[in-house]
């Protein structure tokens, strides 16, 4: 393992260089690995494992729009793809990436499969950490293990067919074999990650949810929607809001600090944009800390995990969620958004 410090604290990773593709091959030689489910990560993950030379195969539902999408994938009926209790049957390996509301309303045919010496792979600490509430409660006999890549199954792929790899971190429930370590770093090189950080079930799902709910989506939505708001408000037409809210962060400054750091980021802007960043900075992570840890303490309560839950499980769930979506992409702010889009130099 190569061990990393940040200012005192040490962690160890597993890299490509001490586990190369070569070695991961190796270890999976003989597993057969089942994709279940083909929708937000089961593509990328499953794609990426096959053109490294991994034998898997996908376990979706019958004439479903993902079972089409996987044939056009390349999955082929009966041969790489199968309905999802006979690639249960089939899989060494299952790696169950269902939904969590999917995990839950199928686990009962999933676990009949989990036969001695196999392997439950999540990429979401869900439901082993809220097993009490989703009633995922895996054999004794099987190793349970994790790879959660940091980014949707959309962007591990696009960054695979760059020659480049998403970091994720990776995290043993079960080792029932004394072979879940090999297991889970060969899975975690051969899904396309740039490096694995040590984790556990629980400190994944209670990081994710928070991650999700703040500054990788809710946050960064709400913090976009005031900015934006109080520009149009003072005289800003559409355009020029979305710009200085949304398309020069994401388009120039955020490029910057992926590449080296937001204090880089800050010494390559103006010296006027560097005094207001810095003088600005400390106000709003004092005025949203404590938005945060409400956050977290109810992340960790579990009322974020039964939330999501009670109303994913509904059956009109596709509805709502397709009317939530419908009031931010027919919003003023994303409509503007679409439009700036397409006068994009690679758009023209």
């Amino acid at each position: 393992m190569a061990l990393l410090n940040f200012g005192g604290v040490e962690e160890h990773v597993i890299t490509r260089e001490e586990f190369p593709l070569k070695k991961a091959q190796e270890v999976l030689k003989n597993e057969t690995i089942a994709v279940i489910g083909y929708g937000v990560q089961g593509p990328g993950q499953a794609l990426n494992l096959r053109d490294n030379g991994f034998n898997v195969i996908v376990g979706q539902r019958k004439n479903s729009k993902t079972w089409d999408k996987a044939k056009n994938d390349g999955w082929v009926p009966g041969e790489t793809l199968f309905d999802i209790e006979e690639a249960c049957e089939k899989g060494t390996i299952l790696q169950y990436l269902l939904s969590d509301a999917g995990q839950i309303s199928l686990w009962a045919t999933v676990k009949k499969h989990l036969t001695k010496g196999k392997a439950l792979y999540f990429s979401h600490g869900f439901g082993i950490t809220y097993k009490e509430r989703t009633g995922i409660i895996p054999p004794d006999d099987v190793d349970v293990i994790l790879v959660a890549p940091k980014g949707s199954g959309t962007s591990l792929r696009r960054m695979f067919l760059e020659g480049r790899g998403l970091n994720s971190s990776y995290a043993i429930f079960q080792d029932a074999t004394g072979k879940a370590k090999e297991r889970v770093s060969a899975l975690g090189i051969g899904v396309g990650s740039g490096y694995l950080f040590q984790t556990d079930f629980r400190k994944e799902v209670f990081s994710d949810l928070t991650g999700e709910r703040g500054t990788l989506m809710g946050a960064i939505q709400g913090i976009f929607a005031a900015q934006y708001e109080v520009l149009r408000s003072n005289g800003h037409s559409p355009s020029e809001a979305f710009n200085e809210t949304v398309e020069e962060l994401t388009q120039s400054l955020m490029p910057l600090v992926a590449e080296n750091g937001m204090d880089w980021m800050y010494a390559n802007c103006s010296t006027t944009a560097q005094r207001g960043a810095l003088d600005w900075w400390k106000k709003f992570r004092d005025a949203s800390k404590p938005v945060f840890e409400e956050l977290y303490s109810e992340v960790a309560a579990g009322n974020e995990a039964q939330r999501s839950i009670d109303s994913n499980s509904q059956d009109d769930y596709r509805e709502k969620l397709e009317e939530e979506l419908k009031e931010l992409r027919d919003s003023e702010m994303w409509q503007a958004g679409a439009t700036v889009r397409k006068l994009r130099p690679e758009n023209n």
